[in-house]
């Protein structure tokens, strides 16, 4: 920590907006890229089990041309949902109106059994649409579930890396826009690439203590689910 007076506060200040300034353009680049990656086409017909029953893969899509989906971690033998999805999943709710208004629906998927997946949003408190891939292919398909065979062998893929070591559930965001009635997939981001999206990580980041994990286990082993702090 450094006191110091006013206006050499202003100038250390000044001097860090330039490189804020620089990374925010690169940032704005860096997403004029990712919009413009070319498209691939989605032939699988997946069915998920929603808050309407059985659903198809067009119909999550409710009316936008582009839909965006958070993979969430929850294994078919798991009681409760990650933790870790779950602080992510906070900020869901408040999104989905605004988003909408920009031609873009969003849902979670997870591998769990729908019911499952309503017990514990009811306890989360959370309303955004959240559909089970419960027997189907599509976590597989998109690299963020692994059979325990494949993890045997070694043959995981995730974050575009093959070979990756990873469990049987990883976390990830994809993005699908239907043409029609084609639905092509345009973008996945996994790992680390899914932080810009944690808002509360982001107001961690102008703090000065930062996110304050140098000295855990590991990163997230202060996390908890909201309500389960103490104090």
């Amino acid at each position: 920590m450094q006191i110091v007076g006013d206006e050499e506060w202003i100038a250390a200040r000044r001097e860090l907006l330039v490189e804020e300034k620089a990374f925010q353009a690169q940032s704005d680049e860096l997403a004029r890229k990712r919009q413009a990656l070319p498209w691939r086409c989605v032939e699988a017909q997946y069915v998920f089990e929603g808050a309407g029953g059985q659903c198809t893969f067009s119909e999550l899509f409710d009316g936008s041309s582009q839909l965006i989906v958070y993979h969430f971690m929850f294994h078919p033998e798991w009681e409760d949902g990650c933790k870790s999805c779950s602080f992510w999943a906070d900020s869901f709710d408040r999104s989905i109106e605004h988003l909408r208004a920009r031609d873009a629906a969003m849902v979670a998927v997870s591998r769990a059994p729908f019911a499952k997946l309503m017990a514990y949003q009811r306890r989360m408190g959370w309303t955004f649409p959240w559909l089970s891939s419960f027997g189907s292919q599509f976590n597989t398909d998109f690299n963020v579930s692994f059979t325990p065979d494949m993890l045997r062998a070694g043959s995981a893929s995730y974050n575009y890396v093959d070979g990756a070591s990873v469990g049987e559930e990883m976390p990830g965001i994809s993005v699908f826009v239907k043409v029609d009635e084609t639905i092509y997939h345009s973008y996945s981001t996994f790992s680390r690439g899914i932080d810009p999206f944690n808002a509360t990580y982001q107001f961690l980041d102008i703090v000065p203590m930062g996110r304050d994990e140098a000295g855990l286990n590991y990163p997230m082993e202060w996390l908890r689910r909201r309500g389960e702090y103490s104090g």
